[in-house]
Order: C-alpha cells, then structure tokens, then sequence
C-alpha cells in the first residue's frame, strides 16, 4: 500500500476488544508493509555494524604491511557505506509509509464510526474525546506501528553482531554477548512505572483536550453569560496538571535515557580494558581490538530501539484504548438491516392506548372523525414503496405518534432531551433497543442504515456546517425535484446570502461565497437557515426538524413556516417545536406527555381543549394558569347569579381563559 493509494477502499474490520488487540490488528494488515520495511531495516543495520569489520581489517592489514587486503578492506567499507545510504534511505520511506496508512487507516475507522452512529456517538462518549482520539491518539498509534519492524531490524542485527565477535574473536565475544542482554533488560524494572507516569498524562492531556473543545464549542453562550473567566481559570489549572504529569513522565524517562547512555559505555570499558589485556599478551591483534571496540561502540545505535520502542508502546497504548473505546460501540439495530424490507401489517392498526391516538384525547383527537391508526382520507398513503423505499404513514409504537404522510405534523413535547431522542428514533436504527418505527408498515431497523436514512432524513437541533462554498454545502444527495434557490427561498437566506457575499473576498455568486468552519462567522439563525436549506434540497420521503426556528425572529419564522409547508406539500414532513407560529400551519399537532401521544388536533382546537398543551406552548406555569382561572371563575359567579341565565362559572370561566391565550396567540402572530 503506497500513500498516494489512500483511502482504503475498506479499512476493514478492526478488533476492538483491547488496546494491544487493536495495535496488532494494525500491524497484521498491513504486514506486506513491515516486512518491507524489516528488510530495509536489516540493510541499514547490518551495513552499519559490518564497519568495524572493515575499519578493523584495515588497520591490521596496515599492521601486516599488507596492500591487497588493504585495498579489500576499502571496497568493503564502499559496499557498507553504499548499503548504509540505500537502506537508510528506503528504511525511513517504508518507516514513514507505515506510519501515515496505519494513522490512515485508523482514521477512516472513526470517520465510518461516526457516520455509523450519528449523533449517539457524542452522547456515549464526550465530543472532546473523540477530537483527541482522531488527531493526537492517531499519531501515536501509527508510531508505535511502524516502530515495531525497525525495533525488529535492531534486535536480529545485535543478534548477528553478537554472533559474528563469537565467531571473530571468542574471548571478547563472549564479554559482549554477556554485557548486551544485561543492557537490553536493565531498563525493564522502570518500564512500569513510567508507563503509569505516561497513562496519567495522556489522560490528563486527554481532559484538557476535551475541556477545550467543548468550550470553544460553547465560547458564544460564555460570553453571552460572562463565563469566559471561569472556563480561563478551569483550562489554566487543567493546563498545569498535564504539565506536571509530562514533568513526572520526562524525568523517568530521562533516567531510562541516561541508563542507556552509561550501562554501554560501562560495557565498552570493559571490553577495552579486557583487550588491551589480551594484546599485551600477544592473544589478539591490534585490528582485532579496533574491531571490537568499534563494534561495541556501533551496537550502541540499534540499541536506541529499545528505549524507543518502549516509549512508543507506552504512549501508544493508552491512545489505542481509547480508539478501541470508540471502535466498539454499535447501534442497538443491524446497519445491514435485518429483514427484506417488505411491507408488512402496519402496527397502527393494532389496539392499545399506545397505538389509537385517538383513544388519548378524547373527540378532538380525530381530525376526520375517524381513528388516528385506520384510514383517514385521501391525503394518506397505506404501505407501500416509491424508488424501492417504503413509503406512507410514519409511526412510533412507543409514543404512539402517527405522522400522516403527505402531512406537515408538528410535534410538541415538553421535554427538549425527550423530542431529540424521539426524532433519533423516528429516523430509524437508534442508539437504543426498543420497538421499531415503521414507514408504510416496514419497520426501519429491517432497511439497511442508507436505505433508512434515504428515505427519513433527521435534522438535529444543532445541525453542523462544514467549511466551503455555499454550493458545495448544498451538494448533497438529494431527489433533484428541489433545487437550491428553492430551498433557499423556503428557508428565507436572503439576508444570509447577503451577509456570506459581503463577507467573502473576490465572490459574486452567493453560491461561490464561503463558509467558515462550523458557519462560525454567521449568527445561530442564520446557521439554522442553512441547514434548513440543505434538508429541503435533499427532498426526502420523510424529514423530521427538531426545533428548526429556535434561533430564528418571530418574522422570519413565520414566513419559514409558510415556505416550508408550501415546499413540502404532499410530502411528509415532522417538525418538533413549541413556537405558535409554526404550531399553527401545521396541518396536524400531536401534543406528547409522559412519553405518549395525549393529544392530537389541530393547534386552536388543542390550545382550547387541553391545558397540558396550553401550558407548554404558553410557558405558562400552574400558579399562572391557578390564578386566572380563579379571576374568570370570580367573573362568571357575578355574572352567573341566578338559574338559566348565564353558563355556569367553570364553563364561562374556561371559555374566557381560552380567549385570553388565543388573543395573545394571534397578537404574536399578527406582529410577525
């Protein structure tokens, strides 16, 4: 695998049980890679360490007054220096190729993971962590990885060293032979505990990591709240831990450095003392020492693989349990989907207080006088498929919520957590395990995770936009029955188009005008009116909005709510909201307490008819709601004196409540 090869077609399937578990995995795939790199490794090293042999035969050739070995002795140190450029050369091309398709592939993992879970990944694991797993962790993990066959290169060349001065000269060999594994291991004992003092970094670096990004993330609402402070002084003080951890961790690993340096020169003493011995005594030759001793000193270079090696894995390990951490979650459903995707029975007709919404709320739950799980006129379709996806009417067995299709449904629930994992659920393939929605009587979890995203696109409260131009953010698979100025106008980013014109240097075309990461230099409507575009132009069989006017004035939203019902006639479309404005041109509300659909209507008829609603549309609190009702009740006493001639206090009461909140309803909306 070459760079200019990447992306892996398929990264593979990675084996995510352990951290160790999943650096193996990496190294047995791409295994073509490290024996390359191995072979270059043992060319380099072996060249390295036969220049003693060489320097040593031409001093005793010198000694012997010898002209021919002499000659021998310089070719061979032109084989070795040529064998040292070549392998060195090809060893850090290998090393470095190793290295960047490990992080590669490490990367593509998290990217198909996060696809995988969609917005579920940030709620099982904190957004910052998944930052520093994909940046820092990644190239550390490559590290490691491609440090394995040149630590492997090192250890056979010591191995063939050591056998080479046995054969050599095997009174000295045998010093060498004894000393080396004593270096080798001498640094084992401390391993341990600077690879705890390296966890404790990483982590700590880990958290500071996350503190950071989730405040920039949050650095509007800081300001907004005068928090910047606090955060300063909570990053400051985490900031200083990881750099008293990375202190701890440096001087343990200094010692192991130093132990490396000293115990080597230690043993080179020892050899030279030894030889000069042994030549006093005439047993070896002048060459014989040099060669040696040169090839003492030499071993010292591959010898750094050790420590390097162990530092590698020591950094590594706790960057690949985190990855490991990330890789092992799955869905609560198949992504393959587990069935044919056929129609089936749909689970709407069933009975049960879960499944008739009807049944919930009384006779304004019905609409058009019939149950919500039967038929209910033309505008509905039963199960059925369009493009080879089902299409019909989209139901939620748990909630019992029931969005008609060719319907604008809006969804009022007064828990914001609640309606977000709702609008996960109705997308299909949730984070939990549960009872499947259905489209058209097919359950979702059945649909492969494309097929169900294609036809159920959800939009999340906090919708993401990647930097580009405004044509490549709208370039997204879509029908093509809905083009971009369409979606555009539905979603009113007139003054957003304006606004990314007048902002982008040398851009004519809005279409051509950029965007910054995450639209950071546009205000939180006019990112919510982007992404509002971008799911129009998709034009799927189903769109589920959570909360898409949040941030958006009573003016805009307003003609939003229009041009968005307008756009999506006679498609299917679920909108989770509490404004009035869109409450209003929904064509069919459901009012969800307690985790069921208690109400269904029309939004008048609901404010009317159910307090419960009225109170979470209203933001009204009971207290409120109390004392106006004993106001009204006090009205309809006085005028309620005396038999048959006026309704009763309760009745006049309530109805003049309702008209005080409808006033203030159409108030909000005349001003829009």
């Amino acid at each position: 695998m070459q760079i200019q090869d990447l992306p892996f077609s398929d990264p593979g399937v990675p084996d995510a049980r352990s951290g160790p578990r999943f650096l193996w995995w990496l190294f047995r795939n791409q295994l073509g890679g490290q024996l390359k790199s191995l072979a270059w490794g043992l060319l380099h090293f072996a060249s390295v360490s036969a220049l003693p042999f060489c320097v040593g035969l031409a001093v005793q050739a010198v000694v012997d007054r010898s002209g021919g070995r002499l000659a021998l002795a310089g070719a061979l140190l032109a084989v070795c220096c040529a064998g040292n450029a070549l392998g060195d050369t090809f060893l850090h091309r290998a090393a470095i190729t190793n290295w960047i398709t490990a992080a590669a592939r490490v990367q593509q993992l998290l990217a198909r993971k996060a696809a995988l879970l969609g917005s579920a990944l940030t709620r099982r694991v904190a957004a910052g962590e998944v930052v520093a797993v994909s940046t820092g962790d990644v190239e550390k993990i490559g590290w490691f990885v491609e440090a394995v066959s040149r630590f492997t290169a090192a250890a056979l060349t010591i191995v063939l060293v050591c056998v080479g001065l046995l054969l050599y000269q095997p009174s000295l060999g045998i010093v060498v032979i004894i000393g080396l594994p004593v270096l080798a291991l001498a640094v084992l004992p401390l391993l341990p505990r600077a690879t705890r003092r390296a966890d404790v970094q990483r982590e700590k670096a880990g958290r500071a990591t996350e503190l950071a990004s989730d405040t920039v993330a949050g650095l509007r609402v800081l300001r907004g709240i005068g928090g910047e402070q606090l955060f300063l002084d909570r990053y400051r003080r985490a900031s200083q831990e990881v750099r008293h951890a990375a202190v701890r961790s440096a001087r343990m690993w200094s010692l192991i450095s130093a132990i490396q340096v000293l115990l080597p020169g230690l043993l080179l003493i020892a050899v030279i003392w030894h030889g000069v011995h042994l030549a006093r005594d005439g047993r070896i030759g002048v060459g014989e020492l040099v060669t040696v001793y040169s090839s003492v000193m030499i071993l010292t270079y591959p010898l750094r693989h050790f420590e390097e090696i162990a530092m590698a894995y020591s950094f590594s390990r706790p960057s690949a349990r985190r990855a490991a951490r990330v890789l092992s979650l799955e869905r609560a459903t198949d992504a393959g989907g587990s069935g044919t995707g056929g129609p089936r029975t749909s689970e709407c007709g069933t009975s049960g207080s879960k499944t008739n919404e009807s049944g919930t709320s009384g006779s304004k739950a019905s609409e058009s006088g019939t149950s919500e799980s039967g038929t209910s006129g033309s505008k509905r379709s039963g199960p059925g498929t369009s493009g080879g996806l089902p299409s019909g009417d989209l139901y939620d067995p748990e909630t019992g919520l029931l969005a008609p299709a060719g319907l604008l449904t809006a969804v009022v629930c007064g828990d914001p957590d609640a309606a977000g994992r709702l609008a996960e659920r109705l997308g299909g393939h949730p984070s939990e395990r549960g009872t499947p929605v259905s489209l058209g009587g097919v359950p979702l979890d059945e649909l492969p995770l494309d097929s169900a995203r294609t036809a159920v696109l959800v939009q999340d409260k906090d919708p993401v936009l990647l930097s580009g131009t405004l044509r490549d953010l709208l370039d997204v698979p879509a029908s093509g029955a809905v083009g971009a100025a369409q979606a555009l106008a539905a979603a009113q980013c007139e003054d957003v188009l304006a606004a990314l014109v007048q902002g982008s240097v040398d851009a004519e075309d809005p279409m051509d005008a950029r965007i910054t990461e995450r639209g950071r230099s546009l205000s939180g409507g006019q990112r919510q009116r982007l992404a509002l575009a971008r799911s129009l132009v998709t034009d799927p069989e189903v769109l589920v909005l959570d909360e898409p006017t949040s941030a958006v004035d009573s003016h805009t939203e307003a003609r939003i709510a229009d041009g968005v019902r307008g756009l999506r006639q006679g498609r299917t479309t679920v909108v989770f909201t509490s404004s009035p404005l869109l409450l209003d041109r929904a064509e069919r509300v459901v009012f969800l307490h307690e985790g069921e659909a208690a109400a269904v209507g029309t939004h008048r008829d609901l404010v009317r008819g159910d307090p419960r609603y009225r109170a979470v549309v209203t933001r009204e609190t009971d207290e409120e709601t109390g004392v106006q009702r004993e106001e009204h009740a006090v009205l309809g006493g006085l005028a309620g004196d005396g038999p048959g001639l006026a309704p009763s206090g309760d009745a006049l009461g309530n109805d003049r409540l309702d008209d005080d909140v409808l006033h203030r309803l159409e108030e909000i909306e005349e001003t829009a």
